[in-house]
């Protein structure tokens, strides 16, 4: 693509009092890069479109994790693209950088916009007026070095705060390396600020998000510990919550300065991906079953009632069927709350297509259903186990005509009727059974 003059790039007068709507696939990673595009855009004079009304831009975050997710995407795109046909379509997110000149080939899409440009969105709608222009704009991987900062804002009570973006570990079945780019983050100080601006809207709790947060601050000799200590120092937060964070990275002194902290609950995400070392060797992951255990060992052992959910991947390429029962067993015996059970999909240009022998597509879901069943069982035995405790709960705004809900510190679901005093708040309440769908548990305030 030839330069484009910055007074190209900043001349987007011709969208002010426009109306824009926005689609996020993914991670939570998405849907704070999502929250921040939009506030971006409403700089710009671009409004949030209401509901029913036809929007003069869509803005779609895509993710590319698993095969089904590519589907997922395109599907999003034409549907989105129906509804809204005289509207620009841009593209963005994973699926957009790691395939963008199948998206591009699309007819309903406008502009593609790779994992660097993402959030200089606003940079470049002035190439959506000139009838010729590049489909897509997109940096190579292995060029994207840049770290966009972005906050979800909204009406939700929890906020996610992007602190890292891309991988440096490159496991034989993923792509994220080749769709955010090397590991790269933001400052102390200026997440610090951040931080302070979400306190100053009434933001109460925060997930600290990233692609691989324990890399925090690694090229610039900062560490993911100085900063959750300088964030547990803003006032005007209640509460934080650590995403996922790699067991090799989740070091002794993070946890126990989680347990030790003012504002940082006792609530883990873990990748673990396989109980079986041989299939973690196949994967190429930086730690064996040993650490795994130990690490949740460790936080049990400061926070004997933290919450610590786990992802697994059901199928990869070489797992046979006794070293899945291998790993089946070393996942039971965790003491574990709940699992994030993915069934393994083969992705374009991985190390991982080169391993057999591959498990049948059906056997996959086997795995996938049975680890399912398990990951059900742990989190029945970890909410029955609060049952008649007193706990906090931060309440979020209900759905109009459902149930009020909320989390405990340690990440029970919590559902009781709705009492608009209490939104937003901390409450302490005493925790009753299940609701009758079972996936949360009923309370009364004390």
């Amino acid at each position: 693509m030839g330069k484009i003059s910055w007074r190209e790039m900043i001349d987007n007068t011709v969208f002010q009092n426009k109306t824009a709507v926005y689609y996020t696939l993914g991670c939570k990673l998405n849907f704070a890069e999502t929250s921040t595009l939009g506030q971006m855009l409403a700089e710009q004079g671009i409004r949030k479109a209401r509901p029913g009304e036809r929007a003069d831009l869509c803005v779609i975050n895509t993710c590319s994790v698993t095969e089904l997710a590519d589907k997922k995407c395109r599907q999003a795109i034409r549907r989105i693209a129906r509804k809204h046909p005289d509207a620009y379509v841009v593209v963005t997110g994973c699926y957009a950088q790691l395939k963008s000149d199948e998206v591009a080939s699309m007819p309903e899409v406008d502009l593609v916009l790779g994992a660097e440009q993402k959030l200089d969105l606003p940079k470049y709608l002035s190439l959506l007026m000139k009838e010729e222009h590049d489909t897509y704009i997109v940096t190579p991987w292995k060029e994207i070095t840049a770290f966009s900062p972005s906050c979800s804002r909204g009406d939700r009570t929890r906020y996610f705060l992007k602190v890292q973006d891309g991988c440096d570990y490159f496991c034989t079945y993923c792509t994220i390396p080749m769709a955010r780019g090397r590991s790269r983050s933001g400052t102390v100080e200026q997440l610090t600020r951040q931080v302070r601006q979400v306190a100053a809207e009434g933001g109460k709790e925060i997930v600290i998000t990233g692609v691989n947060i324990g890399d925090f601050g690694k090229r610039n000799g900062e560490t993911f510990l100085s900063l959750i200590k300088s964030l547990d120092e803003v006032e005007g937060i209640e509460r934080y919550r650590i995403s996922s964070i790699e067991p090799d990275l989740l070091t002794d002194e993070v946890i126990a300065f989680v347990a030790s902290s003012k504002r940082f609950c006792p609530h883990f995400h873990i990748p673990l991906q396989s109980g079986s070392d041989s299939v973690l060797r196949l994967m190429r992951r930086h730690y064996d079953t040993a650490l795994f255990a130990d690490k949740v060992a460790a936080i049990k052992r400061y926070m004997p009632h933290a919450f610590i959910g786990v992802d697994v991947i059901a199928g990869m390429s070489g797992e046979t069927d006794a070293l899945f029962e291998e790993g089946y067993r070393f996942i039971a015996s965790l003491d574990v709350s709940q699992l994030h059970v993915f069934t393994y999909s083969e992705r374009p240009n991985t190390r991982a297509l080169a391993i057999e022998p591959v498990v049948d597509v059906h056997l996959r879901h086997e795995r996938c259903n049975r680890l399912i069943q398990l990951s059900e069982q742990k989190l029945h035995d970890f909410y029955a186990h609060y049952v008649g405790s007193v706990r906090q709960v931060l309440f979020e705004q209900p759905v109009k005509g459902h149930p009020m809900h909320g989390f405990t510190d340690n990440y029970i679901r919590v559902e009781m009727p709705v009492e608009a005093g209490a939104v937003n708040t901390v409450r302490t309440v005493l925790l009753g059974e299940s609701n009758e769908q079972g996936d949360a548990l009923t309370a009364r305030f004390i």
